[in-house]
């Protein structure tokens, strides 16, 4: 997509998340976005960092001042970072890596992952329309994951990677259930929109890494139509 169109597609969504106030992107902001642009940054990965500080703003209390873009770097350039690193993209592969910074992530501890994880595959598993099958593995894998919550808050050593090797195993089956719930046509749509995330990477990738990387992103996409959380504990 060319960046100016781009551009457009951000200011757009910027101003429906701010009721329809004309938020115009300009000057360094239009800069700030081309370089996302030219960075490969996916527009659903902007999207979900403006709405990651829509939501945080506006659970301040009520809006004080229209949203502008600038306030949604670092969220934006966050799930970007969490983007590659799920799809396999290194920071060597990007057209322009300095303008994506690593940020400090304070990762869970292993207990608060467990239990994140039982919550979120609860919602899940309430989705109206969603496949029985699926429920049948989501049930599966929450009995194991209760089983596994106690001793989690006191693993240490052999006994926690153990448990880290089995959370895992048990995401791989997890994802193997989604990816025969969603039907032919939703995953020939979600396969093109994993192609498109990955097209300004193409030059910069082996075939076997493009294939890898396509997979993933495949994975990652499914994930997010299905709202299936990340079991295993990386």
């Amino acid at each position: 997509m060319d960046p100016s169109d781009y551009c457009r597609e951000v200011e757009t969504y910027l101003c429906r998340k701010n009721e329809g106030h004309l938020v115009r992107i300009v000057g360094p902001a239009f800069e700030q976005v081309c370089g996302w642009a030219s960075s490969g940054v996916p527009l659903k990965v902007v999207f979900r960092g403006i709405d990651q500080y829509c939501e945080r703003y506006y659970a301040k209390g009520p809006r004080r001042r229209p949203i502008r873009i600038e306030f949604c770097e670092a969220d934006v350039l966050d799930l970007f970072d969490a983007w590659r690193r799920a799809v396999g993209v290194s920071a060597t592969a990007l057209a322009q890596p300095e303008q994506v910074e690593e940020p400090a992530r304070r990762k869970p501890s292993l207990a608060q992952h467990i239990e994140r994880a039982i919550a979120r595959l609860a919602t899940v598993r309430t989705r109206p329309g969603s496949s029985p099958a699926l429920h049948a593995v989501i049930d599966d894998a929450i009995r194991e994951l209760e089983a596994m919550d106690e001793g989690a808050r006191h693993a240490r050593g052999d006994a926690r990677m153990r448990m880290v090797e089995a959370l895992a195993v048990l995401d791989q089956r997890v994802m193997a259930g989604a990816r025969s719930a969603i039907n032919e046509s939703a995953a020939t749509s979600l396969r093109r929109e994993a192609d498109a995330e990955l097209a300004p990477f193409g030059s910069c990738l082996s075939p076997d890494a493009r294939a890898r990387a396509s997979a993933a992103a495949f994975d990652r996409l499914i994930r997010e139509t299905l709202a299936i959380p990340m079991i295993a504990f990386e």
